[in-house]
């Protein structure tokens, strides 16, 4: 009995893209929803550095959050080929806004860190006052990172990708649309909560980053399930090659 073989049909090269970059974007919300409550006692609790609770989940929120960092560049990575060929500077400006967002989440990250740290010799510190005073200058750099990155960066991620998404077609615009509608109201909100109008993690500060939220998780899911709608890949610019040309040496 012979058994026939069917060769493997390679996956189309946009269908990947979109692919990754759906993924990455799920991966960000798996990574990044864990560390508020993991963080809360650590960041909340001004004695929590002269006592003995475990850091384990303090831990784990940093692990999740360093792969929510390096996802989140991850994305950029694999749109920007399909970005530049409609506009190599919101290609860039998408990089670049994902990798300084993905540095402000490890440099909370870090502070987070150093606290666990002062919690493991606090035990045996001399001066626990001192400590404590250190302590919530850490969690005030976590707090103005939290500010900084996923507070305001993710609006700029927005107007960049999004407004590229939204003239091509690549998904259908309601998706980009919400995006380019929530970046001003998160923007909006983060000026609020630097005034002091309200607290980074309060009911009104939850509110006004729904929409965003909402955006990137459609976003991720339409690339996922979807990909790039055929039509709107069609009308794409064609890919330049970027590859120097070889200049002939004399003999």
């Amino acid at each position: 009995m012979t058994t026939t073989t069917h060769p493997k049909i390679p996956m189309d090269p946009m269908r990947k893209t979109a692919l990754v970059a759906g993924v990455l974007y799920l991966v960000t919300f798996v990574g990044s929803i864990p560390a508020l409550p993991l963080y809360h006692n650590i960041l909340h609790n001004p004695n929590y550095l002269l006592g003995g609770a475990n850091d384990t989940g303090v831990l784990w929120g940093a692990i999740g959050e360093v792969i929510c960092a390096l996802a989140g560049i991850g994305t950029a990575v694999a749109l920007y080929p399909v970005a530049k060929r409609h506009s190599q500077g919101a290609a860039l400006g998408f990089v670049a806004a994902r990798t300084l967002e993905a540095t402000m989440i490890v440099v909370g990250v870090l502070s987070v860190l150093s606290l666990v740290t002062l919690h493991a010799a606090g035990a045996s510190a001399a001066n626990a006052g001192s400590l404590v005073t250190t302590g919530r200058g850490l969690v005030a750099l976590h707090d103005w990172t939290f500010l900084l990155g996923p507070g305001i960066m993710p609006a700029v991620n927005a107007l960049c990708i999004g407004t590229v998404m939204y003239r091509t077609g690549l998904v259908p615009r309601i998706i980009p649309k919400l995006g380019l509608i929530a970046a001003p109201i998160l923007l909006a909100s983060s000026m609020a909560t630097l005034f002091g109008a309200y607290a980074q993690v309060s009911t009104w500060a939850t509110l006004t980053g729904l929409p965003i939220a909402t955006w990137e998780f459609s976003f991720g899911v339409w690339m996922a399930v979807k990909g790039f709608r055929p039509v709107a890949v069609a009308q794409l610019p064609e890919a330049q090659d970027n590859t120097p040309a070889r200049v002939p040496v004399a003999a």
